[in-house]
């Protein structure tokens, strides 16, 4: 399919134009709205549990916190492991995806049985002992490196590397599923009575070609790594206070709700961001497979 039909079919949607433009406005929101918002969004108050007004647009939280500024505060980091967690996962999975099925053979099993044994493990319950096991080492890691200002972003460093390094494997499968059927094309055979080594061969005659079904799943991975983020952070494994993500934002709420009194804003504001992002990075990559699919409707 061509470029320019493939750009129309995937802004045909209005769905899709609405989600890019959501997606790109709390990129943005997060990344100068701490910096640019007042001084006095950041400051602790005695005002603890105030609705939304004027004053705090999302209301305050136990500590007095202005809810409106951690929620951005919140979208920073979610979405910094989301993409940064599915950029380790892209990497990954592609490389180890293009040796397997290019390999063949008894290498392509041998690597196949290792994913579905990486499969088997609970990857959740490795995740937390891996944060457990390594908060204290990566933090002194920092130190010794004089790198102080990521000392406290120990637990969000292992939160990236461990969601990347647990989400590569179904690309992995994905990539390789492609290789095998692409390595059979003429065009490889050609290439290869070009004499032509297997390092050109697999990047630039495979890797173009698996470019536009690696990127659809890219974009579905990264709403599974902030679902997963926010899971953890949920139970008090991942982004610790006064740190904040949607997932820690949203467990505060729960533990304040009450039938006597329902501090609402607390739940309602997070969930609105989280899942409005997490459906939009969705719509995105469904329109990005539905255009890049050559045998879409037209």
């Amino acid at each position: 399919m061509s470029e320019p039909r493939a750009l129309r079919r995937f802004f045909k949607r209005r769905t899709t134009v609405a989600s890019i433009a959501l997606i790109a406005f709390m990129t943005l929101v997060s990344i100068a709205g701490p910096v640019l918002l007042p001084a006095s969004f950041r400051e602790l108050t005695s005002n603890q549990f105030s609705p939304p007004s004027c004053t705090h647009p999302f209301g305050t939280d136990l500590n007095g916190r202005d809810l409106f500024y951690r929620v951005i505060e919140g979208a920073r980091i979610s979405l910094l492991v989301g993409f940064a967690g599915a950029l380790v996962s892209f990497i990954i999975g592609t490389a180890y995806g293009l040796v397997s099925g290019y390999a063949g053979g008894k290498i392509d099993a041998l690597m196949m049985r290792c994913v579905e044994v990486l499969y088997s493990i609970p990857r959740l319950i490795i995740i937390i002992v891996l944060i457990s096991a390594f908060d204290h080492q990566v933090k002194q890691l920092f130190s010794r490196l004089q790198w102080d200002a990521l000392i406290g972003y120990s637990r969000i460093t292992i939160l990236i590397l461990c969601l990347g390094l647990m989400e590569w494997l179904t690309m992995a499968r994905i990539v390789r599923g492609q290789v095998l059927s692409l390595k059979s094309r003429q065009f490889v055979a050609a290439a290869r009575s070009l004499g032509q080594g297997h390092f050109k061969i697999i990047t630039l005659h495979l890797l173009p070609n698996l470019a536009g079904v690696v990127i659809v799943y890219l974009t579905l991975t990264i709403p599974a790594v902030i679902l997963d983020e926010s899971f953890l952070s949920f139970l008090g494994l991942g982004i610790q206070s006064p740190q904040a993500s949607w997932g820690s934002l949203l467990s505060d709420g729960a533990q304040v709700i009450n039938p006597i009194r329902s501090n609402w804003w607390l739940l309602v504001f997070p969930a609105t961001a989280m899942c409005s992002t997490l459906l939009a990075l969705n719509f995105v990559g469904d329109a990005l497979r539905d255009a890049l699919d050559p045998h879409g409707v037209k």
